[in-house]
């Protein structure tokens, strides 16, 4: 029998197949079928930081409208927790997780400012989550900010969360560093036990009717792993971390690859959100009938074979690919 096991931020899984963030984790209604299909662990949707504030201004402005005028009316109202008037819905549902799954659940989390970061990663923890992933998605439209601060807030964040808490510490990034592995081993140094890669970018769109600029969600396709292979691929053995693969997971091939490249776990939503939890179960089995046939023993074994460090030619993931890639089409053109 195949062993699917694996460790990812020092959680022993059955499975490197992790259900991440999205409104399949986030529906307790399936939690039961994820596990029952295989998942490894889920990652629950991100708690935001502005939602939560949001939410305390509104129940702060509810109760103190007209306060000057019927202050007496005060001694009515009911006196709220501060952690359920924000994070309170969420924490609840890290709580549920934990009492009805077997499988490491992880939560989520998404800050705008460095206090939020810390006071809710304490939140999260204190509910009960095996592990907090922050969910690092900022758009640097300020001119006056180099990439070296954005760095540095990056380093101080995993540095300050992870004094505050005693849970491994995941961090999900886009890829838009000018030297993304540097970064990656100042990450590990502060104190980050795994990196996600990659968090996608939501580009804004815009109505040519209304003239509004509009969200618009686009699930994702299994090209998109292309890009956290590279960079899992460049990583493998160069961090001391966990190293999860996020975008364009769809099937068994794509988390093959991906563990080929140096996955410790490779984590779906849109596959999930498409064909629902028992996805997961085809493309364990795309994995287990790979690994009979090429008599591999466990996703150990297999694992980080087609790193670069472990390919006759490491250049293939650098400047050589490019090139590469350029030429290919010209051969096609002069076939």
């Amino acid at each position: 029998m195949t062993d699917l096991n694996t460790t990812y931020l020092g959680l022993p899984l059955r499975s490197p197949l992790v259900a991440s963030a999205g409104p399949v984790t986030g529906n307790p209604a399936l939690w039961q079928r994820l596990q029952a299909a295989g998942a490894g662990a889920i990652v629950l949707p991100s708690l935001f930081e502005e939602e939560i504030e949001h939410d305390a201004f509104a129940v702060g402005f509810a109760e103190d409208h007209g306060a000057d005028m019927f202050g007496e009316a005060l001694s009515f109202l009911p006196k709220l927790d501060q952690p359920a008037v924000g994070p309170g819905r969420y924490l609840a549902l890290v709580e549920q997780a934990r009492e009805q799954l077997e499988i490491p659940v992880i939560a989520s989390l998404n800050g705008t400012t460095p206090g939020g970061w810390v006071r809710y990663a304490k939140h999260l923890a204190d509910a009960g989550a095996h592990a907090i992933e922050l969910n690092v998605y900022d758009i640097v439209a300020d001119t006056r900010i180099t990439a070296a601060e954005i760095e540095r807030r990056y380093v101080e964040l995993v540095e300050e969360v992870k004094a505050e808490i005693s849970v491994p510490l995941a961090v999900k990034l886009g890829p838009w560093f000018t030297a993304f592995g540097n970064l990656a081993v100042k990450l590990q140094q502060a104190g980050a036990d795994g990196l996600v890669l990659f968090n996608r970018l939501y580009q804004p769109d815009i109505d040519l009717d209304t003239l509004d600029v509009v969200p618009r969600l686009t699930l994702s396709t299994s090209v998109e792993t292309r890009l956290p292979l590279h960079w899992i691929a460049n990583l493998h053995g160069q961090v001391g971390c966990s190293l999860a693969a996020s975008s364009g997971v769809h099937d068994g091939a794509d988390a093959l690859k991906l563990l080929l490249a140096g996955a410790d776990v490779v984590m779906t939503t849109s596959a999930l959100l498409l064909h629902g939890p028992e996805h997961l179960v085809a493309m364990e089995r795309f994995i287990r009938q790979w690994m009979v046939d090429r008599d591999y023993d466990s996703v150990n074994e297999l694992r980080g074979s087609v790193s670069r460090g472990n390919v006759p030619d490491p250049q293939i993931y650098e400047r050589a690919n490019y090139y590469r890639v350029i030429h290919s089409w010209t051969d096609i053109v002069h076939r």
